[in-house]
């Protein structure tokens, strides 16, 4: 299997529990790692052997921008979804979404949460 990588998609949006969340919004970034079978744009070096990158990045803003959600977990299940609709090259897709700026009383860090689904 082969591996199409999206990494630090940055989007801002209101997702979380907290109605600070919903009213202010913040900062959210998506990795994505598509698995399919890249041979034949492996060779022939044809646009419609792949599948396009920035459709996809325009997806994944779409699910994170155009929705609300409480949990990160259920808005990375929401892109999971939307990319296996999108293509059905796609065999599994791995989303990692990292909320930076989330409410909790540490001083820094990140919390990302990571889900991974598959064509059944």
């Amino acid at each position: 299997m082969d591996t199409i990588y999206l990494t630090g998609l940055s989007f801002f949006a209101n997702h979380g529990l907290f109605e600070e969340e919903a009213r202010l919004g913040q900062r959210f970034i998506v990795d994505l790692k598509c698995e399919l079978d890249l041979s034949a744009a492996s060779k022939s070096d044809k646009y419609e052997d792949t599948v396009c990158y920035g459709s996809l990045a325009k997806l994944v803003e779409s699910v994170v921008t155009n929705n609300r959600f409480n949990l990160i977990e259920r808005l990375a299940g929401a892109i999971c979804e939307a990319v296996l609709d999108y293509d059905s090259r796609i065999e599994r897709v791995s989303i990692t979404l990292h909320k930076p700026s989330a409410p909790v009383p540490v001083a820094t860090g990140c919390f990302k949460v990571e889900i991974t689904q598959q064509r059944i």
